[in-house]
């Protein structure tokens, strides 16, 4: 089973960690906990009135949490380095490695530079599906833009870059539909909510 690893726990991680696990692929995610969410209220997130940023994190790892992702709250990613096979993660609990990494470090694009990912000015310089000049590394949210932030645009990277990994793994196209009946059989209790 391919491995997917996220860094960053705000809206485009944690959509990107939505995908790839409901999808069948072993995802974890770095979640240092330092989004600008929690300094945000959303008016503008299509789907939802009202909600505070905190408030909005907490249902998206709920919903991962339920689908099996390794979440590491409070965790930090210090290196990653490219590797034969994929990619070794060094964290503040030791290394691991991964088949694919994606990146959803808000404007902090210091572990994109490090790993040697082209750059256009002052942004990671992606293609359509968020993927950097590295195969295998993709790049989301504010990362990807100069002053263009928010958190719905941040989610679709996410999930834009999970759906190209999923592609890749299937050698297809691959588009993640539910339709009501999938409810129950996905999320059980929490397709009330």
């Amino acid at each position: 089973m391919s491995t997917v690893h996220v860094v960053g726990g705000g809206p485009a991680g944690l959509s990107a960690a939505l995908f790839t696990e409901k999808n069948g692929l072993e995802t974890t995610v770095y979640d240092s906990d330092e989004t600008w969410m929690h300094k945000a209220h959303l008016f503008n997130y299509p789907g939802i009135g009202s909600v505070d940023g905190s408030g909005l994190l907490e249902t998206m790892r709920n919903q991962v949490d339920h689908l099996g992702v390794d979440r590491r709250q409070g965790a930090h990613v210090e290196r990653i380095e490219g590797t034969d096979d994929g990619f070794a993660i060094e964290t503040d609990e030791g290394k691991e490695t991964a088949d694919y990494v994606v990146l959803a470090t808000g404007a902090n694009r210091d572990l994109a530079e490090e790993l040697g990912c082209d750059f256009d000015g002052d942004i990671v310089d992606v293609d359509v599906t968020m993927e950097t000049s590295i195969d295998g590394v993709y790049a989301t949210g504010a990362m990807v833009r100069a002053e263009e932030w928010q958190a719905v645009i941040s989610a679709g990277d996410g999930a834009a870059a999970a759906l190209n990994i999923l592609s890749g793994e299937r050698g297809e196209h691959y588009h993640d539909f539910d339709v009501p009946a999938d409810a129950e059989a996905v999320f059980g209790s929490m397709a009330e909510e």
